[in-house]
């Protein structure tokens, strides 16, 4: 149903047709440079500086055309550089806008690398920026329209981009979390007899902001401002290892300010933490005027390698931070770094890579309540599922995605969603109406969001062990008008609970349910091998035990709905299950 809307839209907006047929996104921008020697460094390869201006100007195109109303750069997500370009290769750069909140919108651009003499394409770095809208003359903010998704790609970044937002805005919470828990080993490197004093890497430059580095809204453009706190921060890095540092990651750019021109930008960088084979350098930038105090406008982290005659990182030297400031930022750089592995190991982890479950503590908890989340709103998203039964408008369809089978139940539920809501993610109630939960116990509630459950479910062969699960189940209520109620499941480990003698320890990749106030709603699974036995007869038309668990589920639903107001009864809820 929501594929039949992209389609109306298309027919009605022939502008937003490509002449193959194709549809072409309204918001994006493509921008391809070819690489002189002024773009690049003394190893004839473009600097990061220049290619984070042409990033910025190209996302910022892009969040003008959809806003229609000048924007500025409010922040730029971890940038992981995988590759180097060098002189004479050909940047193209694509950036559109994935979805528009109220004001704000995230903007995402893609950059790959071109080689014109052998025809060679590849991927250099993605990232997401985000754009807010300038203030009107009368000082009214600017109300963002909602951005509609045409293709399956851009549903899912529509979808997740509601879970970057909300792992942005506890950025720096994390952060303190982990060094207020005792989550990061404390000490120093003062005992090391070649270390490095912080100090020695400190850099101070003074930027004066000319007409040339100001963007069309006459404020200082973002993308210098990156460019100069690159140049320091390689400086810094630089005197550390007394060799010339690649830059690989980024994290978060945050403009907590405007600058002008005529304002003088002061930029500090210093090493922060020198591990085995990386550095980080922490950058600060303000702004003043010949009169008035500082305006702290942004800071960064910048993440360095040095590479050897084989591009593989050398053994750095380590460093010894100063007293009290430099001890804290050493410690802070030590969980970032461990953020950064999280993120790593947990939101880019591959489908089919076992084992499924991933280790839960408190410190990785944001990352996989994020993957747990944005998983199943990519499996949702798939326009390529398959019908394989139906029965009173209860609906079976299936996805097959090289080894990974994936089902989905649909039906219509006349119960206001945010009732199903709340009495689906209610876990522990699941055993009265779902014949495959024998027992579902709540081991901790992590916040009000999160939970974690141990869940025992019958044996799929007569007279077998039973199974059990542990399940990190992530709830989370609609962004904005049109979002569904997401329940995500998905298997983890903890080491408070091994498998245990007498049950077979199962997991589960991906499960849920969406709920929508519309007509339908949607249960998902991506059926593991311990979960396939349960439906696969379904699927092969043997049997239809998906039906009278869904009408079950629907019977409990409805007998529960009774403390709500009968106006409130007529809607309808969509409800999309694992």
């Amino acid at each position: 149903q929501r594929y039949s809307v992209y389609s109306h839209r298309g027919a009605k907006d022939p502008e937003h047709i490509h002449k193959d047929g194709a549809s072409v996104n309204p918001t994006e921008v493509k921008m391809s440079q070819i690489v002189m020697p002024c773009h690049s460094n003394h190893r004839h390869e473009l600097s990061v500086g220049q290619l984070l201006k042409w990033i910025d100007s190209s996302a910022c195109l892009s969040a003008e055309r959809h806003a229609q109303s000048p924007c500025v750069t409010a922040s730029m997500d971890d940038i992981h550089f995988e590759h180097t370009i060098s002189v004479g290769q050909v940047v193209n750069i694509r950036a559109k806008v994935n979805r528009a909140f109220n004001t704000s919108m995230e903007v995402g651009v893609q950059v790959s690398c071109e080689d014109l003499f052998t025809d060679r394409h590849w991927r250099v770095c993605h990232a997401y920026a985000t754009f807010v809208t300038q203030r009107t003359n009368t000082g009214e903010k600017v109300t963002l329209k909602p951005v509609l998704p045409q293709t399956q790609r851009e549903q899912v970044e529509y979808s997740v981009a509601a879970e970057r937002r909300r792992v942005r805005m506890v950025h720096d919470d994390i952060i303190r979390d982990l060094l207020s828990h005792g989550s990061v080993q404390q000490g120093g490197c003062d005992t090391v007899d070649n270390a490095v004093a912080a100090e020695k890497t400190k850099v101070e430059s003074v930027e004066l902001v000319l007409p040339p580095h100001a963007n069309h809204q006459v404020n200082t453009f973002g993308g210098q401002i990156m460019a100069w706190m690159v140049n320091v921060a390689t400086i810094a890095a630089s005197r550390l290892c007394q060799a010339h540092p690649t830059l690989r990651t980024i994290d978060m750019f945050t403009f907590r300010g405007p600058s002008q021109v005529g304002d003088r930008l002061l930029l500090r960088a210093i090493v922060n933490n020198a591990f085995k084979n990386s550095i980080e350098v922490g950058v600060r930038a303000e702004a003043y005027q010949e009169e008035g105090p500082n305006r702290h406008i942004n800071s960064a982290f910048m993440i360095f390698e040095v590479l050897d005659d084989h591009r593989k990182p050398c053994t750095l030297p380590r460093i010894r931070p100063e007293p009290l400031e430099g001890e804290r930022r050493f410690q802070e750089a030590v969980a970032r770094k461990k953020i950064r592995l999280d993120r790593k190991y947990i939101i880019s982890r591959t489908q089919g890579e076992v084992p499924l479950s991933v280790p839960w503590d408190p410190r990785n908890q944001v990352y996989l309540s994020y993957n747990n989340v944005s998983a199943l709103k990519m499996l949702a998203a798939r326009n390529n599922w398959r019908l394989s039964s139906e029965k009173d408008k209860v609906r079976l369809y299936t996805l097959e995605l090289k080894s990974m089978l994936s089902f989905k139940v649909e039906s219509e539920v006349d119960v206001p969603a945010h009732r199903a809501f709340c009495l689906l993610a209610e876990m522990s109630n699941r055993p009265n109406w779902d014949p495959h939960y024998r027992k579902c116990e709540l081991i901790h509630r992590v916040d009000d969001d999160d939970f974690l459950y141990r869940v025992v479910t019958p044996s799929v062969r007569h007279g077998g062990i039973l199974q059990d699960f542990i399940l990190l189940a992530s709830k989370r209520r609609p962004c904005s008008s049109g979002d569904p109620y997401v329940i995500a499941l998905r298997s983890v480990s903890l080491p408070t609970h091994p498998p245990t003698e007498g049950y077979n320890r199962g997991e589960v990749l991906c499960a849920g349910f969406t709920i929508l106030e519309t007509k339908n709603n949607i249960y998902y699974n991506q059926a593991s091998p311990e979960v396939l036995p349960y439906i696969s007869t379904d699927i092969a038309g043997l049997s239809s035990s998906f039906y009278h668990n869904f009408c079950s589920c629907r019977q409990y639903l409805t007998q529960n709905r009774l403390q709500l107001t009968k106006k409130s009864v007529q809607r309808e809820s969509i409800i999309t299950m694992p």
